[in-house]
């Protein structure tokens, strides 16, 4: 196999490009909608703006948690969609950038960050030492320097052994994705109390984080199903790579991380309600009342139920064109429930959809897929230099002379 086998052809290239350009279009335009909207209400721009910049974050730090993962664990399945997870790590710096609006909204989504009203509440006193501004502020650029951190060396090394055949399980890259996935639990965890739990201060919950951990995994293996479909479909660079089997293993972890993150989901709801204590119990309260309600149901039916029914069956995980529909609603489903955790806590008595929560999505989005298919075109397709790649193919089903 060469460098040649598994590049992005010319055609595909253009339509990449084609691609890129109208995705960077949209998102700057729709970000613009969103500036006029901050304009005339700026706590609604700040809400719209946090709930879709944590489904992009999580995405981005999921895939490189996949990425440590098959490192230390094996698996044709990683080595196939390798590329496409080291791509979507080197986003991390534009998204280190578009964090600055959450910066600025900082007065407008949290009430801890206001020195009068800390004053008149004692609860907010007793978390003053942890809720404060400075301290908020350091504690996410020790998120982000760990991220940028873990990602280059991730990174670099993985394009050393593209130059020099090394293997890509040697002792430290095995050692880097150790310590790396324990960062990355502790500081997805910490984040989102950081920067969603914390819009309600009086509520907490010690599960919280391991939502977000198990819905960033599942967002990253999604949106890898998607890509490499779309790769390998039409005689596409990676038609002779990725087999039924590959789409397989991607199914049985997509499954895996719905029944947890629905187990979180049900474990944390399960608690707090048969603890019925003041403090915990008007979270769930508000939502469901107000129509929020029907915001959960929908995350039940669709986020859960219908993912794991479909997910069950072992033809329709190794069936592309399903995969990806199935992949499709489980991403859709990801900004549903983000903005079923956060939009709630400011709209407490009814049931809100703001024109912002349209456009946002769609504003980051298209900043951060453009961004991605720069870096996707930056490297071959698929670990040309790694010693376990043609054992990986043959695992996905595809035969030996179709490449």
């Amino acid at each position: 196999m060469s460098a040649r086998d598994f590049t992005i052809s010319p055609q595909l290239g253009r339509g990449l490009e084609r691609l890129r350009h109208r995705s960077l279009i949209v998102g700057i335009v729709a970000l613009v909608g969103c500036i006029v909207g901050a304009l005339f209400r700026p706590d609604q721009f700040f809400r719209s703006y946090l709930f879709s910049y944590m489904f992009y974050i999580g995405l981005t730090i999921g895939c490189m948690a996949v990425v440590m993962l098959q490192y230390l664990t094996g698996g044709a399945w990683g080595i196939v969609l390798r590329r496409v997870t080291e791509a979507a790590s080197r986003t991390l710096l534009l998204l280190m950038f578009l964090f600055i609006p959450v910066l600025i909204g900082i007065p407008k989504l949290y009430i801890w960050s206001h020195a009068d009203v800390v004053a008149k509440d004692l609860i907010l006193q007793h978390k003053h030492l942890y809720l404060n501004v400075p301290f908020f502020l350091l504690r996410a650029a020790i998120y982000f320097a760990g991220w940028l951190l873990f990602a280059h060396f991730l990174n670099k090394w993985s394009r050393e052994q593209e130059e020099t055949g090394r293997d890509p399980r040697a002792r430290r890259l095995q050692l880097l994705s150790g310590p790396g996935l324990c960062f990355y639990a502790m500081s997805a965890t910490f984040a989102a109390v950081d920067w969603v739990m914390s819009i309600d201060p009086h509520w907490y919950s010690t599960i919280y984080g391991l939502l977000f951990v198990a819905g960033q995994g599942l967002s990253a293996l999604s949106f890898c199903v998607i890509v490499l479909v779309i790769l390998a479909k039409d005689g596409g660079p990676l038609a002779d790579a990725v087999g039924p089997a590959h789409l397989h293993d991607l199914g049985k972890l997509m499954l895996t991380f719905t029944m947890l993150w629905a187990y979180f989901s049900f474990s944390q709801l399960l608690i707090i309600w048969s603890g019925n204590l003041a403090g915990e119990i008007p979270w769930y309260l508000t939502r469901m009342t107000g129509g929020w309600q029907w915001v959960g149901i929908l995350l039940v039916l669709f986020h859960f139920a219908m993912p794991f029914a479909l997910l069950l069956s072992r033809n329709l995980k190794r069936t592309g064109p399903t995969l990806i529909r199935i992949a499709g609603v489980i991403i859709v489903m990801r900004f549903v429930d983000l903005f079923w955790q956060v939009e709630p806590g400011f709209h407490q008595t009814a049931f809100w959809l703001d024109w912002m929560d349209i456009l946002a999505p769609i504003g980051i989005g298209g900043l951060w897929l453009a961004d991605f298919l720069v870096q996707l075109k930056k490297r071959t397709l698929l670990p040309l230099g790694d010693p376990y790649l043609e054992q990986a193919i043959l695992h996905g089903g595809v035969s030996e002379s179709s490449y």
